[in-house]
């Protein structure tokens, strides 16, 4: 039995990650462009950098920054390849990166810090030890014997974070890359996992929070998101590089990612009793209002528990997302026809009356 429980683990760690590394869920709208930020410094030998990416919650609809880390390899010679983010049937779908021998594909994004859309030009092993690329690591204040100098001319500046799709990078995996997806490998270690989930809980990481600049855009250790382990975005990925769905407003898929209503400005016409009046008719269409967002976030809600939704979400999404957008555009129209009809200011008649 305990042979056979070796072999299966065996097997299990031989899978290419391109076979279990994709999350479930499709989504409809593309990732933000990826954030500027600098890299804190190397806490020390055998950490390796692993950049920051946008992840996705689907309990919020709404992407959030796992921040970029230094993490220590889980194994002598293995590297890091980044997860992305990929277009296909209907929706973007995410492939989780991995650790191996080889860096495999990771869509041609350009991460940034030796990850510039192919390979990894920050470092590499030699007889058992990790040589460090001074041109590309922040390794300032550190004692690190390891080390050379490689100037890198990356000719990918895009800050496009996702492979495929209208916009998208057009990036397909190489001969190489192919074969290092064969290659055995080993999923994201446990503080990988953890400094990810950090990073969900935290509502700043959320995209309809920070606009595409996170307040914690990097940390020197992974989960360390203190003041002093921690690294802003110095601004969001500029427009004009990330075409397609990145370079549009952030859609609201559902009633909750509306921006809330918003009551207009008083209206003080001289005539106190139709002044209240249109004030109660504003309180009315407002409580109605919210009233609908609320029925209808519930029934979306509802649908996320159906297999329909689990067999095909981008669908779900994309109805959800025309219902949202019909409510608001409903509700924009009945504002409109009331603020039409508020109570006009008196005329003072032949301009001898009293102001």
């Amino acid at each position: 039995m305990r042979s056979i429980r070796l072999l299966l683990a065996f097997l299990i760690l031989a899978i290419p990650a391109a076979l279990f590394g994709q999350i479930g869920i499709r989504v409809a709208i593309g990732p933000p462009a990826l954030p500027f930020y600098e890299q804190p410094m190397c806490p020390g030998d055998g950490y390796l950098w692993t950049p920051g990416y946008w992840a996705y919650d689907d309990s919020i609809s709404d992407y959030y920054w796992v921040p970029g880390t230094w993490v220590l390899a889980p194994e002598v010679g293995y590297l890091w390849t980044p997860g992305y983010w990929g277009w296909g049937d209907g929706g973007f779908l995410f492939y989780d990166g991995y650790w191996g021998p080889e860096v495999g594909f990771y869509g041609g994004i350009n991460y940034g810090y030796g990850y510039f859309g192919e390979g990894y030009r920050g470092g590499r092993w030699n007889n058992g030890h990790f040589f460090y690329n001074t041109s590309v690591n922040n390794l300032s204040g550190g004692s690190f014997h390891n080390v050379y100098n490689e100037r890198i001319e990356a000719d990918n500046e895009s800050r496009v974070s996702f492979n495929g799709g209208k916009g998208g990078v057009e990036a397909r995996a190489n001969a190489q890359e192919e074969a290092a997806a064969k290659q055995r490998h080993i999923p994201a270690v446990a503080a990988q996992t953890e400094h990810a989930q950090a990073a969900r809980t935290n509502p700043e990481q959320r995209a309809a929070v920070n606009h595409g600049k996170p307040a914690i855009a990097a940390t020197s250790k992974p989960g360390d998101f203190s003041a002093g382990g921690a690294v802003a975005a110095k601004e969001a990925g500029e427009s004009s590089r990330s075409v397609g769905a990145t370079a549009q407003p952030r859609v609201a898929v559902h009633p909750k990612d509306l921006p809330p209503i918003t009551r207009p400005a008083p209206v003080n016409s001289g005539n106190a009793k139709a002044d209240k009046k249109y004030e109660q008719q504003q309180d009315k269409l407002i409580a109605k209002q919210a009233q609908e967002r609320q029925k209808l976030q519930q029934k979306q809600e509802a649908e996320h528990q159906t297999k329909t939704y689990q067999a095909n979400p981008q669908i779900v999404e994309q109805k959800h997302q025309q219902q949202t957008q019909q409510l608001s555009q409903k509700h924009a129209a009945q504002q409109q026809s009331l603020q039409s009809r508020q109570p006009q200011a008196r005329s003072s008649g032949g301009g001898g009356g009293r102001r």
